[in-house]
């Protein structure tokens, strides 16, 4: 199936790590034929990253920012256009859970979590939108979790992950009639760098397997084929979604 990504440009937040959903989803787009605009906070890891989709054959440029600063943000998407005169596909994948039980939560972890993962979506959203709606075509694919309905990942993860979901709704809503889709993944509980902050044992890897009815954990290539889909010409009239994919973890 012709999906209709080559030459399509695509920015990928939160992809340096060596080990998460977001290098996976950049590597994938660019095997389709997108340039990759590479962003992470970690400029070497988006550097890397960077390197290995310009060793399948597309363009791409890293780009530090912390995207819970607008100004870092906007002058992110400024360089990305510069480079690439346009932004047809957004990736909100950065997220940075900062696990705690609920009584010893701070206004640290308020921010770590609805600062990156919501505000952030937000600030990157309202950057690229406009040309977007310029040329009446975009698509804007937001990562939440599946944390968002089941609760397991923290009060604060799951607040701001549940946020992203209504803020797709919303933003499908208005604008849809520019030609823009905006769909959600809700992931399961991921083999990735997550399994490094909450210092996750291979007992507890196992423990979460158990609780999965496919048996096994999401895995970075699981996102990015979704992410491929909603991206492309086959996914034209799907707008306002959340796809769970998650091995079975939620089902509605």
């Amino acid at each position: 199936m012709e999906l209709g990504l080559k030459e399509k440009v695509a920015l990928v937040t939160g992809a340096g790590s060596q080990v998460g959903f977001g290098k996976g989803i950049a590597l994938a787009l660019a095997r389709e034929g997108c340039d990759i605009a590479v962003t992470d906070i970690d400029i070497e890891g988006a550097k890397k990253t960077a390197a290995e989709v310009e060793a399948l054959g597309v363009k791409s440029v890293a780009l530090k920012a912390d995207i819970t600063n607008g100004d870092e943000v906007n002058k992110m998407v400024s360089e990305a256009i510069a480079n690439f005169s346009r932004i047809d596909i957004l990736v909100n994948n950065a997220g940075s859970p900062a696990p705690s039980p609920f009584a010893a939560t701070t206004e640290k972890h308020w921010d770590i979590n609805i600062g990156t993962s919501l505000k952030g979506t937000w600030y990157c959203t309202r950057a690229v939108i406009a040309q977007m709606q310029e040329r009446k075509k975009g698509k804007i694919i937001n990562i939440s979790s599946a944390a968002a309905m089941s609760g397991k990942g923290g009060a604060l993860y799951s607040a701001a992950k549940t946020g992203i979901i209504g803020m797709t709704k919303s933003l499908a809503t208005e604008v849809g009639p520019s030609g823009i889709n905006v769909n959600c993944i809700a992931p399961g509980m991921g083999d990735t760098g997550f399994q490094v902050i909450v210092k996750a044992s291979p007992e507890m890897k196992e423990g979460y397997t158990r609780m999965v009815p496919m048996r096994r954990l999401t895995m970075p290539e699981d996102i990015a084929n979704m992410t491929v889909f909603l991206a492309s010409d086959a996914a034209i009239d799907i707008t306002g979604q959340t796809f769970f994919v998650d091995g079975g973890s939620y089902m509605a």
